[in-house]
């Protein structure tokens, strides 16, 4: 027996790196798995079909049911059909992993409105419109009486939850995925979904190009050595995550190698109260007062 044995699981961005190693891991713990891939390269150009099957054809080699899905997650009309292949196939749907993304690093000082533009894109907009679609999906089936036990999984990073220089655009993305999800769990709860996100450490194809990460990302020399950066590391807690009877929701955690913490989120601290509206003056005597 699996832990994800009869749930219905789509997750984006499979087709390499950490997507291809969720999707093994729910086939291997019982799951249907809708093998979404775009097949882009890590800026966000091009397309290919291959690694979305590539993964779905080993998955059915290992004797496990998953189908792909090649469609752009950013799209309205895409994530329809996304969430209606899951529908179509295999009868429904219960987990929606979100971990499309791509890079396009620059400086602030040199980076362009389309470099801007693509990055917020693919990762917020990517990250609505399939979970749009699927809540759609789950308020029908709740309002039906068939109240699901869903579960929604958004892919943040440290770059957006603590910040990295040159990752502008890509840690605004990332920090606004986190608090999508947090908005998400206090909407979706209502219906039977739960929504968390990871800040996943791992070597992909974009920590490869992430400044300051490339050295260090690297697999151990000696083979017999824990690799911390596998990505296959984060996949039980993303699959822990979309269990049925998982508690969380609306929680943030950073996961790596065998390390699991929950995120604080923005919490209030230090303050000075006049009682009145202040002055310049004042606040210039008091502000002090506010530094951590």
């Amino acid at each position: 027996m699996g832990a994800l044995d009869g749930r219905i699981a789509i997750i984006t961005g499979a087709g390499r790196g950490l997507g291809r190693d969720h999707a093994l891991c729910f086939a291997q713990e019982g799951a249907k798995v809708v093998v979404n891939d775009l097949g882009g390269n890590p800026d966000g150009t091009g397309d290919d079909r291959a690694p979305a099957q590539l993964v779905v054809d080993e998955i059915k080699a290992s004797g496990g049911e998953a189908v792909a899905n090649v469609d752009n997650v950013a799209d309205w009309d895409g994530a329809q059909r996304l969430v209606q292949t899951a529908v179509d196939t295999f009868g429904g749907l219960d987990v929606l992993v979100n971990n499309a993304g791509i890079l396009r690093d620059r400086v602030l000082v040199n980076m362009t409105e389309q470099e801007w533009d693509s990055v917020i894109h693919v990762h917020l907009k990517g990250h609505f419109c399939p979970t749009r679609m699927a809540a759609s999906y789950w308020r029908e089936q709740s309002k039906a009486g068939n109240q699901p036990k869903a579960s929604v999984v958004h892919t943040s990073s440290t770059s957006g939850l603590l910040g990295n220089p040159g990752q502008t655009n890509y840690g605004a993305a990332k920090s606004g995925i986190a608090t999508f999800s947090q908005i998400c769990a206090m909407e979706l709860d209502r219906y039977g979904v739960r929504s968390n996100a990871i800040a996943p450490a791992a070597r992909t194809r974009l920590t490869e190009q992430t400044p300051g990460l490339s050295e260090v990302v690297k697999a151990p020399e000696d083979a017999a050595k824990f690799d911390v950066w596998d990505p296959a590391n984060v996949s039980p807690f993303v699959a822990y995550l979309a269990t049925e009877d998982c508690p969380f929701t609306g929680e943030a955690f950073l996961v790596q190698g065998g390390v699991v913490q929950r995120f604080q989120p923005w919490t209030l601290a230090e303050k000075i109260d006049r009682g009145d509206r202040w002055t310049v003056t004042e606040l210039a005597a008091q502000a002090g007062a506010l530094r951590a």
